[in-house]
């Protein structure tokens, strides 16, 4: 058992680091590794325009919110947390969604962790942005766009505002119900057409 977990622990190491280096502009660079005509700001537009595009994909809609944003020395990162319960027997669905929304958009899918605690999908964007869903304690979801290395620039926060409350402080575990994502049944096969 534990010589599992360690290659599994290895597999997701190697994948990540993957992502990471593709994150840093090893994938789709320019002169000194960054990608040509983007700043660190205009990253972060290219980012929230990933998370809002595969959002949009889930239906029913999910509530989330935007949880941090960082910049590292060339590239930078944007975090949303899902604040709708996704319950167990819907994770698989809600990470269906996602991947196919990714693979229809030839992004290239890095790893998928099949986790009963912590399934998650890391995929790279065609122009090398690294994107991750992942689930995490309580069933929380949530989404990371990472950069490839651009241009040094301030950045400043998403200009749209999140779909979900506002939370002072720490955000909190999922606390908003929904009829489909909430419940603990598995999604129903649809009827089989005459």
């Amino acid at each position: 058992m534990r010589r599992i977990a360690r290659t599994v622990r290895l597999t997701s190491s190697v994948a990540v680091a993957g992502v990471l280096l593709a994150g840093c502009g090893l994938l789709g660079s320019g002169k000194n590794g960054e990608v040509s005509d983007m700043d660190m700001q205009r990253a972060a537009e290219r980012a929230d325009q990933i998370l809002y595009a595969t959002v949009g994909e889930i239906k029913p809609e999910i509530e989330w919110v935007h949880r941090a944003t960082t910049a590292g020395s060339c590239d930078v990162t944007r975090y949303w947390t899902v604040m709708t319960v996704i319950s167990e027997q819907r994770r698989g669905n809600f990470l269906g969604v996602v991947e196919r929304f990714w693979k229809a958009n030839d992004y290239r899918i890095e790893m998928v962790n099949p986790s009963q605690d912590v399934p998650t999908i890391i995929a790279t964007s065609p122009e090398g942005f690294g994107t991750r869903v992942k689930f995490g304690y309580k069933g929380q979801a949530f989404f990371e766009v990472t950069s490839p290395c651009v241009e040094k620039s301030k950045v400043a926060g998403p200009k749209r505002v999140a779909n979900g409350r506002a939370y002072e402080g720490e955000i909190p575990t999922p606390n908003v119900r929904s009829a489909f994502w909430s419940a603990e049944t598995p999604v129903p096969d649809p009827a089989p057409s005459p």
